[in-house]
């Protein structure tokens, strides 16, 4: 990427997105977010991706958007954030949408979209010292970055009304014991825990995983039948593939099996 504001990085199967403007907070701008959604996209188009890690570089995970950038767009303010929400929006849907599992290595701090973000995962390990808040009201906004959608499915709508109406502050305990995450490292081993749970799902029936990700997505949504329906659609179709031939045959051989990710 031009200016390194993302960094990519595929090693194998396993993808690393960081958000690499750690001297400020690593806050979201405009040309940002159109160079994270370039990376998920590279991520989705390539069949070798079978899972993704996004961190953040330095020590916050992200301070949400960039407040300044925000008021440099003077008047056009309006039409700056419908297009910077467009490729956060379009970045996030590529990432949710995918196969590929996708785990959030929140370093540090995550605030506003940085929050949004954090908690699009698939599974969140967090550093023990993070603190989360989505902080868009105490700035006269209203959030963004699937947090309406994704916060009241993770944690209620009742504690969701106070972290946006009320702007709580957890820490990393706190979060982990109101479900938004999956657990906590010490700060320095974030990100290779992260990485190491990437690998485990690298060698994982990856369509399999898409399927579980669409099915969980639908499920508040969908009536009770509609659902069993999609169950029933998701794991014929699981079955037919190479990697669903490949799980039964190991299980009746009394062997490990070996994923391919087809």
């Amino acid at each position: 990427m031009a200016d390194q504001t993302i960094l990519l990085d595929i090693a194998g199967p396993v993808a690393r997105i960081t958000l690499n403007r750690p001297d400020a907070a690593n806050a979201l701008t405009l040309p940002m977010c159109r160079e994270l959604m370039q990376a998920a996209i590279r991520c989705d188009e390539d069949p070798e991706v079978r899972a993704i890690v996004l961190t953040g570089a330095g020590k916050l995970f992200c301070a949400g958007g960039d407040l300044a950038s925000f008021a440099g767009m003077g008047d056009g303010i309006g039409a700056g954030l419908k297009e910077m929400t467009a490729y956060l929006h379009a970045a996030i849907s590529r990432l949710v949408r995918g196969n590929a599992p996708v785990i959030t290595a929140i370093n540090g701090t995550a605030a506003g979209a940085g929050m949004s973000l954090a908690v699009a995962g698939d599974l969140a390990i967090a550093s023990d010292e993070a603190k989360f808040t989505m902080a868009y009201t105490a700035a006269g906004l209203s959030p963004d970055g699937s947090s309406t959608w994704f916060l009241p499915r993770i944690i209620g709508m009742r504690r969701t009304q106070e972290l946006m109406l009320l702007n709580r502050r957890l820490s990393a305990e706190e979060a982990l014991e109101w479900g938004l995450l999956s657990r906590l490292a010490p700060a320095d081993e974030v990100v290779a825990q992260a990485e190491a749970l990437a690998q485990q799902l690298a060698e994982g029936p990856t369509r399999a995983f898409g399927v579980v990700k669409t099915l969980l997505a639908s499920s508040f949504g969908e009536s009770l039948e509609t659902q069993m329906e999609l169950e029933a659609s998701g794991i014929a179709g699981s079955a037919g593939t190479p990697d669903g031939r490949e799980g039964i045959a190991a299980f009746l051989e009394k062997r490990k099996p070996k994923f391919s990710g087809r």
